[in-house]
């Protein structure tokens, strides 16, 4: 599959707005309770300024997952980049509903190993998953990412704290 990411641009609060407002049921079992705020324009463009200047110092990499005529289906970060003895990162993405199951995310994540391996040159990336998200955990195993510990109550979704497994991947070039 083509690359299927790019850097997000301020520019996109418009269309980012649009397609988590079309798929904030399907995306809420997965996700922090979100505010009516959230799903504005205003809101979304706060966020890509947020991303945008995280980006300007090395500590993310905030990118659209688009489709094959360019139209902005999902999002992926490369999240908490760390140097120094760590040289590691976090990954975050998800796809809309009308693209999902579509090797979008798959793809998504290809591109992004690509990015914090050959560019960044770090040395490890980690991803998380509801213990009951099989669908992330099959896009995470399809790119050579393992389980290494389920984390008790990680993170508050979808209103409550809930358990997740830790996978990672380590650069193989190093």
């Amino acid at each position: 599959m083509m690359t299927v990411t790019r850097l997000l641009s301020v520019d996109d609060a418009e269309e980012m707005a649009a397609v988590l407002a079309a798929n904030r049921e399907f995306l809420a079992p997965w996700e922090p309770l979100r505010t009516d705020d959230f799903f504005t324009v205003q809101a979304q463009r706060a966020d890509l300024e947020r991303a945008l200047e995280a980006h300007s110092r090395e500590a993310m990499v905030p990118l659209a997952i688009v489709d094959e005529d360019g139209r902005l289906i999902g999002r992926i970060n490369i999240n908490g980049i760390t140097r120094g003895a760590f040289q590691s990162a976090g990954v975050g993405y998800w796809v809309s509903q009308s693209h999902n199951g579509r090797g979008f995310a798959s793809a998504a994540l290809a591109d992004v190993i690509e990015i914090a391996f050959k560019q960044l040159r770090l040395h490890r990336l980690q991803a998380e998953t509801l213990l009951h998200n099989t669908a992330s955990q099959r896009v995470l195993a399809r790119n050579g990412f393992q389980a290494f510990a389920i984390a008790p109550t990680y993170l508050q979704i979808a209103g409550r704290w809930q358990d997740f497994i830790m996978f990672h991947l380590i650069n193989p070039d190093e």
